[in-house]
């Protein structure tokens, strides 16, 4: 495996963006990784509120309604898992974008490399965090927070109470034209009424409570402040310069949100 800081990489701190955007984005990114050799590390955020709904999950775990009500957008990502209830404030989201040749094969030696900088940055924020100490069973699953936890790629703190600790962060990835793209969602404070009114089922705001935390309960430092440190951990992870997207980049993730991951087939059956 080549040395990540070896090649050329790029940090962009990107604002707010809809969820099919966001979603878009990620692949422009892959085919400039595959295309340009640059590869991407971002940190975002979402506006409006937006469900991410994981690959292969079915369309009747979600309460339309309620997220109509509320003016959730509801978008489907590449890779699996359950849904995320995402907005501006509560979750902070990241990418990382590079050529599959250049990370490990085994997927869960890449998962240990990519989150590398997220718990990097859990530890300049002073928060315990890591790795669930074992596999905890589902407590509601068409919610990836209510999923079950997984060692492999689940962040939870404390981390020195493993076993009952809550989770923090689902990092999930997936290999698409030779490229490989992570993303993860990190609690920063938590909307609990919100996330589980997006999925039919009856499971409480207490229930979330008691299976997630964040980092404002466990750092008390203000959103502003998270996001500078885990964008500036990812950047030295890889040996990142400070960068924004081209235009033709965005004119392409605009086209793309538009044609698939905006779309009802999408959405609804993954018809692309």
């Amino acid at each position: 495996m080549t040395d990540l800081a070896d090649r050329e990489w790029r940090l962009i701190r990107d604002g707010p963006r809809e969820g099919a955007t966001q979603m878009a984005i990620e692949e422009v990114a892959g085919r400039t990784a595959v295309e340009e050799g640059i590869r991407t590390v971002r940190t975002y955020s979402w506006e409006p509120s937006t469900l991410s709904l994981g690959y292969r999950q079915e369309p009747d775990t979600v309460d339309w309604e309620f997220c109509d009500r509320k003016e959730i957008d509801v978008t489907r990502r590449q890779t699996g898992g359950g849904g995320i209830y995402h907005d501006h404030h509560g979750d902070i989201s990241y990418t990382i974008v590079t050529a599959a040749d250049e990370v490990p094969g085994d997927l869960m030696d890449c998962y240990a490399l990519f989150c590398e900088p997220i718990l990097e940055a859990f530890d300049r924020m002073d928060i315990d965090a890591g790795f669930a100490g074992e596999k905890r069973e589902a407590v509601y699953y068409p919610s990836c927070y209510l999923r079950d936890i997984n060692p492999a790629h689940d962040i939870v703190a404390p981390a020195e109470s493993r076993a009952d600790a809550r989770k923090i962060s689902g990092n999930a990835q997936y290999r698409r034209r030779d490229v490989v793209i992570q993303h993860g969602s990190i609690s920063f404070d938590l909307a609990p009424e919100a996330h589980v009114g997006c999925f039919e089922g009856d499971v409480s705001p207490e229930t979330f409570e008691g299976r997630v935390t964040s980092i404002r309960e466990q750092a008390g430092i203000d959103r502003e402040e998270a996001v500078e440190i885990l964008g500036d951990a990812l950047g030295e992870w890889c040996g990142a310069s400070e960068s924004e997207w081209r235009e033709e980049e965005l004119e392409a993730a605009r086209d793309l949100a538009d044609r698939k991951y905006g779309s009802e087939g999408w959405i609804r059956d993954r018809e692309e």
